[in-house]
């Protein structure tokens, strides 16, 4: 439900109030007043009801240790490490209103969390009992929240009081949305909780558009050749309508954000064979990797359905760390000779300032070989 359809708070409040009665204690469903409570939310509360719960059951938030807590830290790293610099922007940009940031994994675990609460404010100890890492907030251990059902429905959505299945949840206010990896799996969700707030929906659309900036980070953050960085003709480039593209040495999908997925038409994650980038581009992958070399600004690159997209290149990260003076090689001391022999190739056409037929001639080997060996995406009918 928009901010702007949003009825005013108490008529809300007794739509709500009226929707449990009818939804939850069985005098079956009138459809102008379940209508105002979100399908998700009333089919999180039907998964409740066959699970055999009663909204009167109590609800405990079960200690967690300290080595659970580390655990479970250190199983989503990637994401805590790429979702911290943006929780600390909601943090600064949700201080007034009394909400909070908390991230889950994809079952609902809490692995990160935001500024709580001042322990002088009465809402303070409700705060601590979900602003726990490691602690369970999932669907079954507390019933329909805006964590579980967003993982549950794979969708933004908003939960205010009441709508929540337990009596002794009511007390928060939520937004949540769903959060996707690389390979377009969920691997999460991100929650913006408030204790005994007024309402505001408005929350489920910074909830989204935050969940979109740390899957972006996780995408150029993952090890690849090429990112390539996509865009409609005539669209303004932004962190919802720039497609991220990960292309590893031999031309394979390697992850993508939302924004290119759907560009694509592609969701990465039904794909086990892999996709390549010659299944959604018309043209030679070695034209991208020479696009991505001499810092071409945006290519319009034709799509096999006929469309086109702008796409800037460029050279993606790497799984290892570099020798000092020998960009890609291994830096634990074992470094392997396949990467040792393509850093030092790469560092020949850096030294040779782009120019692949200067390095070949200093290497003494063809400029075929160069491109194979370092991109691994020389055109066909090449040989050395």
């Amino acid at each position: 439900m928009s901010a702007s359809a949003a009825p005013p708070p108490v008529e809300r409040s007794l739509a709500i109030a009226q929707a449990r009665r009818e939804l939850l204690e069985g005098d079956g469903p009138r459809p102008r007043t379940a209508a105002r409570v979100d399908p998700g939310i009333t089919r999180s509360w039907q998964r409740c009801l066959e699970a055999g719960r009663r909204p009167q059951q109590r609800v405990s938030f079960d200690p967690v240790s300290r080595t659970a807590s580390r655990d479970v830290t250190e199983c989503n790293r990637a994401l805590v490490t790429a979702a911290r610099p943006v929780i600390e922007r909601l943090s600064r940009a949700i201080a007034d209103t009394r909400y909070f940031a908390i991230l889950t994994d994809a079952r609902g675990i809490v692995v990160d969390v935001g500024t709580l609460p001042d322990g002088t404010d009465p809402a303070a100890r409700y705060a601590r009992d979900i602003g726990r890492v490691g602690v369970d907030l999932s669907e079954n251990a507390i019933g329909t929240s805006a964590i579980g059902t967003a993982l549950a429905e794979q969708e933004s959505v908003w939960l205010h009081r009441g709508e929540h299945f337990f009596d002794d949840t009511s007390v928060y206010s939520c937004a949540g949305a769903p959060l996707f990896g690389p390979r377009g799996d969920c691997i999460g969700m991100l929650d913006l909780t408030g204790v005994q707030v007024v309402e505001r929906p408005e929350l489920r659309h910074l909830a989204t558009m935050s969940a979109r900036s740390i899957e972006n980070l996780l995408v150029q953050r993952e090890p690849c050749e090429l990112l390539l960085r996509l865009l409609w003709p005539g669209c303004p480039s932004s962190e919802t309508t720039e497609g991220l593209l990960c292309i590893d040495a031999v031309g394979h999908v390697t992850g993508a954000n939302a924004a290119a997925r759907q560009m694509l038409h592609q969701p990465l994650a039904c794909h086990p064979g892999g996709l390549h980038f010659n299944d959604l581009f018309a043209l030679p992958l070695h034209m991208m990797f020479d696009a991505a070399r001499r810092g071409d600004a945006t290519l319009e690159v034709p799509l096999w359905s006929g469309l086109r997209v702008q796409v800037r290149a460029q050279r993606g990260g790497s799984e290892h760390g570099d020798v000092p003076g020998v960009p890609g090689a291994v830096a634990d001391g074992r470094p392997r000779l396949r990467d040792v022999e393509t850093a030092l190739i790469r560092k020949a056409v850096t030294d040779a300032r782009g120019n692949v037929a200067e390095a070949a001639r200093t290497l003494g080997i063809s400029r075929a070989t160069v491109y194979r060996k370092l991109w691994r995406g020389r055109p066909a009918g090449t040989s050395d």
